[in-house]
């Protein structure tokens, strides 16, 4: 059982064009739409690899119908929470140098009876099959979210005995690790927010792991984007470094999401850690070529899988 919790969920909106001019017209080659926001694009991996997740979120308006549609199309069980504000929309513009540009909405504000309606319909479905329920927590917040959201949702889940895995950044990360998810994941920029401190070598990233566990993660990946992923499946235990396969992505925009799906699948499955970071970093792989956030092929999956050789960190590195 795995429960994709998201309280900024999104519509995310792709334009294809030549290129992008500031200060002038631009004519897009083409338009999509998928369900995004972090947990949409989790919530697909996982399905890929073989699971039937569940989506949870605040939703308003046409465009939180479009996002409860798109997810319903993909077959994926969603329970939206009603709010009176529409959802978000994100855009992603992608040029024909392969070039991503990003315009991220402000997550709508959410009543006080509409956050008392979504942290009491994540605690009911934290508490359903909860023995064998893995959550994932991902995503920035609402404008009006306290920062204290994830850690609550964190202690909801552990009281009903689910695993937990968080990918979130700033404030909200940093009050959340207090918590103790039993994972996390920021990449090295929100890391290196929260630690106060640079993440730009292997070295540094080694250290920013050790320093998440120490603050109350019980594992801890870290993204190194075009680098690579880190992890460490326990305090005591070695860091695992998967170097990126190099490859030309058409959009790099869900792979840290791909990645946490990958490890979600691999702790539910009780993978060896080499094993989860594999996974893991075939994931975010396959989701460069996929045709969206989210939609890596399993074919691509299992490809990169037999090619990525993790290595084990000597603690000089």
């Amino acid at each position: 059982m795995f429960l994709c919790v998201s309280p900024n969920p999104a519509i995310d909106k792709r334009l294809t064009m030549p290129s992008l001019l500031r200060g002038q017209v631009n004519r897009a080659c083409a338009v999509q739409s998928f369900p995004g926001g972090k947990s949409a694009h989790v919530t697909m991996v996982l399905q890929t690899l073989g699971a039937q997740p569940h989506w949870i979120g605040p939703c308003g308006g046409t465009s939180g119908e479009e996002l409860k549609a798109g997810l319903s199309s993909l077959g994926i069980r969603a329970t939206a929470c009603v709010t009176s504000q529409p959802t978000r929309t994100n855009l992603e513009i992608v040029e024909a140098d392969g070039t991503v540009t990003e315009i991220l909405e402000p997550g709508p504000p959410l009543s006080s009876v509409e956050w008392e309606q979504f942290q009491n319909a994540c605690s009911q479905a934290f508490a359903e099959n909860s023995e064998n329920k893995t959550v994932t927590l991902s995503g920035s917040l609402p404008a009006n979210a306290q920062p204290e959201l994830y850690a609550d949702l964190l202690a909801r889940a552990r009281t009903s005995g689910c695993k937990t895995l968080l990918d979130a950044s700033g404030e909200p990360l940093r009050i959340a690790l207090a918590a103790e998810p039993d994972f996390v994941k920021p990449n090295r920029e929100e890391a290196a927010q929260v630690l106060g401190a640079p993440v730009n070598t292997i070295s540094e990233a080694r250290a920013a792991i050790h320093k998440l566990l120490a603050l109350g993660a019980r594992s801890a990946a870290l993204s190194l984007g075009s680098e690579g992923l880190l992890f460490c499946a326990r305090k005591a235990g070695p860091v695992l470094f998967a170097p990126a396969i190099p490859l030309r992505p058409r959009s790099t925009v869900g792979c840290g999401d791909s990645a946490l799906a990958g490890f979600a699948f691999a702790m539910a499955s009780a993978y060896s850690p080499q094993d989860s970071l594999c996974l893991a970093a075939a994931c975010a792989a396959a989701n460069c070529l996929a045709d969206s956030p989210g939609a890596a092929r399993l074919a691509d999956i299992e490809s990169f899988r037999q090619q990525i050789v993790v290595q084990t960190l000597a603690l000089d590195s």
